[in-house]
């Protein structure tokens, strides 16, 4: 009787382990934003904004206006680019570099503008391919800041809008 409990007893712990260590590492700031990006690329804006803490800033330098707060980071920044672009591949550049809850990393954003954007641009038809470069600060693991840097003039002269 002794050791059937013992099995039983082993056997719950295992699982436990086993089915709590993805947890944990699902937590750190870097496996949060890989599954943002993971989220972005498959065109799910609403899994990509579940990566965002509710008071989210999100600062655009090309924008130079922070949007605050979860529902409008991703209306005005993540529907807007996946219904403008909704092939849209944003790709990291190298490894990020992380520091404590700290990410940072160079990336390539392309696609072809099939969609109006929301400020009620017409789409341009046309593909397009930039780098540029964001930090993120994860908190409790959810985003609580996003910046992006990135070359917007380059950006619309591909679009045919410059």
């Amino acid at each position: 009787m002794q050791r059937r409990q013992f099995l039983v007893s082993a056997a719950i712990a295992a699982t436990f382990v086993a089915t709590a260590a993805p947890v944990f590492a699902q937590d750190s700031p870097q496996a949060t934003i890989e599954a943002y990006l993971a989220a972005w690329n498959a065109h799910d804006s609403a899994k990509a904004a579940e990566h965002f803490g509710d008071k989210v800033v999100y600062y655009d330098a090309s924008v130079g206006k922070p949007v605050e707060g979860k529902d409008a980071a991703k209306t005005g920044v993540i529907d807007n680019f996946l219904n403008a672009v909704p092939d849209a591949v944003w790709k990291m550049k190298g490894a990020p570099v992380v520091q404590d809850d700290r990410v940072s990393f160079e990336w390539e954003f392309s696609g072809t503008n099939t969609g109006d954007w929301a400020d009620g641009t017409k789409a341009t038809g046309k593909k397009f391919s930039f780098t540029g470069a964001s930090m993120f600060s994860v908190k409790d693991g959810k985003i609580a800041t996003q910046s992006d840097y990135y070359d917007a003039l380059g950006f619309y002269k591909q679009l045919g809008l410059m």
